[in-house]
């Protein structure tokens, strides 16, 4: 079966996982000899609307996204990233499933199994197994028999076979995804139904647009106010945060700045790998067994592989493909990119295909194209038959449990091609340059116990000191820096004011200090005062302003007190976001459709300045009314309520996380 088939063409690549009942036997063993931290209380990952997630549930979940990623991207090489990726999409996809099931109780919403197997199989597919290139016919469109078809192998009574337990793996997610995904557009689309415009809603939205004025203004914005002019005390502050505390929300987060000791070679390092290529070019220009020599001390290893101009390292293009190159030459040593290097021609003087267009072949089913592919992109038992070959050669090779016939669709050109032997060893920290670097490190603490000695030691030493905020809980690394989990859970271990030990992040050891602990449920008064401070001195300004305009009783006289140019809007309407040129200022356009016409306004304390607006005649529209197209544009407009809600709902949530105790 074609779709079964392309699953265990990505299955032969990937690399075995751990599975679940080892996963299980190893957290039992844990339970079982009385493990303090696996104990009764500290099993769950964490609690969604009275739903405790079970360390398990996640970690299984997290193991089946990983499997379906691998199938579908082909790759098993995954870096911290998408490690991170796959736990916040796993904790996400848990967060909409616990949440919408609970809403979906308390109004008596379900999705049936028949409706589900209609949305992954019907006629009509989702698009969440539509857009799935697994389920794609040889010409790029969706083919529902292909799944069908998957769904009948995974049904069969074969446990044994992983081929068809991937295949099971992956369907049961995307099967999973669509249950969730539906029951979320079928939520959206009730609370739509209950978001409705009515005659008055479309009545007034209509007057809103036709009714418009004329108006010229006067703006004098805050910054042409110096400071020193007004006051601002601590209750205004205090007052603008307590009108804003809502705003102020946060999650328990810490702040740190780090130092970091980069983990670089020594001269000892250079003189010693130099010396040990000095000690082997001899040998690798003389010797008869090359990959013994080469795969014993090279990091480059000797496959045979097939070099042409193109792929041929740059260093040795002009040795590999000289005029007159013959098998045994070699290069002298090079040294360039902290590498130590020399090559010598193996083979030379012959053209060879530099890709080729393989076919799977599957019996019962459906061919597979599988593309063009280089060597270097094939297993060797593949490559080898396949460059070997010619247009329409069939070749069987085994694969997983069985084996897998391919066909040669298309072979390029030909091209000059030369077989190098690479002798290459990069400069890298020897393990006694680690202790030199780790034990400076390690000086720097003691020396600087405390974050501002660190912080003062490493400007004065010429360090950079490097600022991170808002770390939660949560947080999979620090900025840029690799494996700096560690860093995160040390600092909600921490007291404010201390300084780490030394962590090993990739080719760095970093030296961390805590900054700040925010744990309230709100930022502090302190954290926000510059934000709260710039609104009461713009707020002071305001009053100010008014006061210089006091008695003034036309826009002229109050354009020559401030010193500013009259300015106009053609048409004001109360669906207008912006104000003329001075942008987004919706109380100087409520203030001018409140004046009517030909009146002059009070000073409007804006959002960039203080208005004097003067208004002249009413120029109303004249557009003809129909109910049902305002209705349509307000529920247009409605739409994003409905998604906000599902945002909101989530916000909302009795929620536990406690996934940072497993990470």
């Amino acid at each position: 079966m074609a779709t079964l088939q392309k699953i265990r063409n990505h299955g032969a690549l990937l690399i075995t996982i751990v599975g679940l009942a080892m996963l299980a036997f190893i957290l039992g063993d844990f339970l079982n000899s009385g493990s303090s931290f696996f104990n009764r209380s500290r099993e769950n990952v964490g609690e969604i609307e009275g739903q405790k997630i079970h360390y398990t549930e996640y970690e299984a979940a997290k193991e089946q996204l990983t499997e379906v990623y691998k199938i579908e991207t082909g790759r098993s090489d995954f870096d911290e990233d998408m490690s991170a990726q796959i736990r916040n999409q796993v904790w996400n996809m848990l967060m909409m499933d616990y949440t919408l099931r609970a809403q979906a109780k308390e109004i008596g919403m379900d999705i049936t199994a028949d409706e589900l197997s209609e949305l992954c199989i019907g006629e009509n597919p989702h698009q969440i197994i539509r857009s799935r290139r697994a389920f794609y016919d040889e010409n790029g469109q969706f083919n529902r028999q292909s799944v069908v078809g998957l769904l009948q192998a995974i049904n069969a009574d074969d446990d044994e076979n992983p081929n068809l337990q991937q295949a099971k793996t992956y369907w049961l997610y995307w099967e999973n995804a669509v249950r969730i995904s539906y029951m979320q557009e079928k939520y959206v689309n009730l609370l739509q139904h209950l978001l409705k415009a009515n005659s008055l809603d479309a009545r007034f939205a209509f007057d809103n647009r036709q009714h418009g004025v004329a108006a010229e203004y006067v703006m004098q914005p805050y910054f042409t106010v110096a400071d020193s002019l007004v006051k601002v005390s601590e209750g205004d502050v205090k007052k603008l945060y307590k009108q804003h505390k809502e705003q102020y929300k946060q999650t328990p987060n810490r702040a740190i700045k780090y130092i970091a000791f980069d983990i670089v070679p020594s001269e000892d390092d250079f003189k010693a790998a130099e010396t040990l290529m000095e000690g082997l070019k001899d040998e690798f220009r003389t010797t008869e067994d090359i990959a013994l020599v080469v795969n014993t001390n090279s990091d480059v290893m000797y496959d045979g592989r097939d070099y042409s101009a193109e792929t041929v390292p740059a260093q040795f293009k002009d040795f590999a493909f000289a005029k007159g190159a013959k098998a045994g030459q070699c290069t002298e040593i090079l040294f360039e990119d902290n590498t130590y290097a020399m090559a010598r021609i193996m083979e030379c003087g012959y053209n060879k295909a530099d890709s080729v267009e393989l076919k799977a072949i599957v019996e019962g089913g459906e061919d597979q194209e599988l593309g063009w592919f280089r060597a270097t992109d094939l297993p060797k038992n593949i490559a080898e038959p396949a460059f070997a070959g010619k247009r329409g050669t069939r070749f069987t090779v085994a694969q997983g449990m069985g084996e897998q016939t391919y066909e040669v669709m298309e072979i390029s050109k030909p091209t000059p091609k030369v077989k190098l032997a690479i002798l290459a060893r990069e400069v890298t920290p020897s393990s006694k340059t680690y202790s030199v670097i780790y034990n400076q490190a390690k000086q720097f603490i003691v020396a600087n116990p405390t974050a501002e000695k660190l912080e003062n030691a490493a400007n004065e030493a010429g360090l950079t000191v490097v600022p991170q905020f808002n770390l939660t809980a949560n947080t999979d690394k620090v900025g840029q820096l690799k494996s700096s989990r560690p860093i995160v859970r040390w600092a909600f271990e921490a007291k404010e004011g201390q300084v780490s030990d030394v962590f090993e992040c990739g080719q760095q050891f970093i030296v961390a200090a805590l900054t700040e602990v925010n744990d309230g449920d709100y930022r502090s008064l302190n954290a926000v005062r510059a934000e709260l401070t710039y609104e009461a001195t713009n707020n002071a300004k305001a009053a100010y302003i008014a006061q210089q305009l006091k008695g003034v009783e036309s826009l002229e006289a109050a354009a020559e007190k401030l010193g500013q140019k009259v300015q106009s809007v053609d048409r004001v309407t109360l669906n207008d976001s912006r104000f003329g040129n001075a942008g987004m200022e919706p109380a100087a356009i409520g203030a001018a459709i409140a004046l009517g016409e030909n009146k002059l306004s009070e000073p409007v304390q804006g959002n960039m300045g203080v208005f004097v607006i003067k208004t002249g005649a009413a120029i109303d529209a004249t557009d003809e009314f129909v109910a049902e197209t305002e209705k349509s544009l307000l529920e247009s407009r409605l739409a994003y309520l409905s998604y906000q809600a599902m945002q909101i709902m989530e916000e909302k949530a009795d929620v536990v996380d406690n996934r940072a105790n497993f990470q």
